[in-house]
């Protein structure tokens, strides 16, 4: 994955003028977490800390572990999340020792190539029953498509790949629900033992 710097101050903002649906992708994913009761929570790429309220507030008792790759970042967000155990990590790295009732993402997964991504989603397989994550996808038809993707530092995939890919990982159940044309957001869950 290539490296950018983003501002942690301008962050917010950023996203907000660069991703039509944002917001709405955000609250998408906080929602798709109703109904869950987990009690340890992984976040891949944690920011600033906008997935991690949200999700928090409706699971206020979870106890929240993130990583990102900036430091920067995530010295912004322990402001947000005092409690919070966050690591400099990159999606690439091994991943904290689990379990976890629950591994989530924002904007982050699409960093990845798709060897990447199936990678990814077989260690989160081991990991946690329940995934979900929200991102940036290949719309079904490329006019349909809003961000502005470099195609070095953004690879998105399209949704059937990625649903492939967790079904793959052994995620029997993998769905996904689109918040816009280029941006969905993906719940998937491995049976319990």
């Amino acid at each position: 994955m290539a490296d950018y710097v983003w501002d942690p101050d301008a962050y917010l903002e950023q996203m907000l003028a660069e991703i039509p649906g944002y917001a709405e992708l955000e609250d998408a994913v906080a929602a798709a977490t109703d109904g869950l009761e987990p009690r340890r929570v992984l976040e891949l790429g944690t920011g600033t800390g906008e997935t991690a309220v949200r999700i928090l507030a409706k699971h206020p008792e979870a106890e929240w572990v993130g990583i990102d790759a900036s430091e920067a970042m995530l010295e912004h967000a322990r402001r947000r999340l005092p409690q919070a155990e966050l690591r400099t990590a990159r999606l690439e790295d091994a991943l904290p020792e689990g379990p976890f009732d629950l591994v989530v993402s924002v904007l982050a997964i699409h960093h990845l190539p798709g060897d990447g991504k199936r990678d990814l989603f077989t260690r989160v397989s081991r990991l946690s029953h329940d995934f979900v994550f929200g991102d940036v996808v290949v719309p079904e038809r490329p006019e349909d498509a809003v961000i502005e993707i470099d195609g070095v530092y953004d690879v998105p995939s399209s949704v059937p790949e990625q649903l492939a890919w967790l079904r793959e990982a052994g995620f029997e159940d993998a769905t996904a629900t689109l918040v816009r044309p280029d941006l969905a957001v993906f719940v998937a869950r491995r049976p319990r033992q």
